[in-house]
């Protein structure tokens, strides 16, 4: 009878471990990036709320 290859089995159970960690990663950037890319969006549909053209003048009671 043949012996268990318990090298074998562990290799393929840290490959699996590093791919779904790779998998994770590439989920986290992806969603980084989304989030990142949405955000500038929303700050480029308001143009001027941001940085105003000219200077607000408050009257002055004298």
């Amino acid at each position: 009878m043949a012996k268990t290859n318990f090298r074998f089995e562990k290799r393929q159970r840290e490959l699996d471990k590093q791919r779904k960690k790779d998998e994770k990663a590439q989920r986290r950037l992806a969603r980084k990036g989304t989030v990142e890319e949405g955000d500038e969006q929303a700050a480029g549909d308001a143009p001027g709320e941001s940085a105003p053209t000219a200077p607000a003048v408050e009257p002055s009671g004298h």
